[in-house]
């Protein structure tokens, strides 16, 4: 903040002015900038958070593994999906070739902007399908704090359709519950960077884009602006959670006044299905997006309007595979570190809870989950700077897990507390320590949630773009880096199987998590 108002000793900024605002309010279209930042940022959350409740509408009134269909894109980074949607939906794109040319007529791309338009189209769409199967799965972890399905019995007994009986019963109970959540993917969708770089226009960019473009120019003298914009990225989201709060308001009275009418089969009754069939169309989107990736990947010759390539090769990847030797080994090398590293720091904090007796609070750790990026990792690159530790695989470990841990932590939480006590009573009954019970006893017992745990905190970290960037000083190279710096290029094969990898890392970690669990107890089945 100081950098906004003017003050960086180490470039030049002796005394406070406003001198970078000015700059900033005189930047040509900042207010299509603002309006196009808002629109994306409320359009993608109301639109993921409506879409969620209707698929977990259709757990609650029929069965389901939903948790099971959204790991996968749980997994994806970001930047990772945003490729492989530009792969679908670009004018070239694989959508347009499985219609052309019988559908379309089209022998030959349309000129049509459909990736990175002027409305921004595309990355609310690109930021659905990433953020609804996380806000699936937060609310099907939510469920089980209370009891939902008898509630919709109850109110089905009163003749309320299902779907009647979920959004006036159920929904209010469960958004109470998510509503951290919510406002994190508020808070990701008004600042996102990783995405917007792929997706994105570039006239008029996000605000994001433009406080990015100043902070990493290479004129020194745009990091004023830069962190001029920044503030005002922060100031933006603070804004948005409070006209958030007010929608919240008056939906809490439009529902209320709903649930007093006593109607039981009107329209409100047709939102879920409908929500639920766009979700699944989403969720097939977003597995379409990760399948694209594989074809561009190996394919060889795919001349348009051909809906599959004409031919196939790995030469590409054995081409790239001196070169993604290090960026793939730093990525896992930082995922591997700061998960376990987070593990253990939210293990320490939740055992010290159960020995103390009380819940410590935890409004802290989020908070870089509410704050943009762009806002504060500018000020990490300068404390890292100052330290000499900028450009160092510390640097960008610490940096990365601020990130991690609140995700980690929060995985484990509720699992955590949920264990029943008397296990550890028992235990202490016959004489085991603190120590002993905690590793004889509970973390045998939470190794499923223990392994989900640390795979959200490799798929985070994988995933980490402007926390790399800013504390690696451009410097350190991920994949994600990779990635996003060929986003642009004109070779689609290489962008491809860039992002191909990275999803493939947390997929892996994904897949061993759910397995582990069953491999560990399997011997506990058989004697049951």
């Amino acid at each position: 903040m100081a950098a906004a108002f003017g003050y960086l000793p180490a470039l030049g900024g002796e005394s406070f002015g406003l001198f970078a605002w000015r700059r900033l309010i005189a930047e040509p279209g900042l207010m299509a900038t603002l309006a196009l930042t808002l629109r994306v940022g409320f359009a993608a959350t109301g639109f993921s958070l409506a879409l969620a409740f209707g698929l977990i509408a259709t757990v609650v009134t029929r069965r389901g593994r939903l948790d099971l269909l959204a790991a996968p894109l749980i997994a994806s980074p970001h930047s990772a999906i945003a490729v492989g949607l530009a792969f679908l939906i670009a004018p070239s794109g694989w959508i347009v070739r499985l219609l052309s040319p019988w559908a379309t007529g089209w022998s030959a791309p349309p000129d049509a902007a459909i990736v990175g338009d002027p409305l921004g189209l595309s990355l609310t769409l690109g930021l659905a399908v990433k953020e609804t199967p996380f806000l699936v799965a937060v609310g099907l972890a939510a469920l089980r704090q209370f009891p939902a399905t008898a509630q919709m019995q109850a109110a089905r007994s009163l003749g309320y359709a299902p779907a009647t009986a979920f959004a006036l019963v159920v929904a209010p109970q469960l958004y109470r519950r998510i509503r951290l959540p919510v406002f994190a993917v508020l808070a990701y969708s008004l600042s996102v960077v990783d995405m917007a770089l792929v997706l994105a226009p570039s006239h008029p960019a996000p605000l994001s884009l433009l406080a990015l473009r100043w902070l990493i120019s290479p004129q020194l003298d745009d990091v004023f602006p830069g962190e001029a914009a920044a503030v005002l990225q922060l100031a933006l989201v603070v804004a948005a959670f409070a006209l958030w709060r007010l929608g919240e308001g008056v939906a809490r009275a439009r529902i209320a006044a709903r649930a007093r009418a006593g109607e039981r089969r009107g329209w409100l009754r047709l939102a879920p299905p409908a929500l639920s069939g766009l979700g699944a169309a989403l969720i097939a989107l977003g597995f379409a997006a990760l399948l694209g990736l594989v074809v561009w990947a190996f394919a060889w010759r795919w001349p348009f309007p051909a809906a599959l390539p004409e031919s196939w090769s790995l030469d590409l990847a054995w081409r790239q595979t001196s070169q993604l030797r290090e960026p793939l080994g730093t990525t896992l090398a930082l995922a591997l570190t700061t998960s376990a590293a987070s593990l253990a720091l939210a293990i320490v904090w939740l055992e010290s809870e159960d020995r103390l007796g009380r819940r410590a609070t935890a409004d802290v750790i989020v908070l870089p989950l509410l704050a943009p990026q762009i806002a504060f990792l500018f000020g990490t690159q300068t404390l890292f700077a100052s330290a000499r530790l900028d450009g160092s695989f510390a640097a960008v470990a610490w940096a990365q897990g601020l990130f991690v841990f609140p995700y980690v932590w929060l995985a484990l939480a509720d699992p955590w507390r949920a264990l029943d006590p008397r296990f550890a009573r028992a235990a202490a009954a016959l004489g085991a320590s603190p120590l002993r019970r905690l590793l004889g006893v509970k973390l045998p017992i939470l190794t499923g949630p223990l392994a989900l745990a640390f795979a959200i905190g490799v798929a985070v970290s994988v995933a980490q773009y402007l926390s790399t960037l800013f504390a690696g000083g451009g410097r350190v190279a991920t994949l994600t880096t990779e990635a996003l710096a060929l986003a642009g290029g004109g070779d689609r094969r290489l962008s491809a199987l860039l992002g191909l990898a990275q999803a493939a890392a947390p997929l892996a970690v994904y897949g061993a998590a759910f397995a582990l669990p069953r491999i560990a107890f399997a011997h506990r089945r058989g004697l049951s």
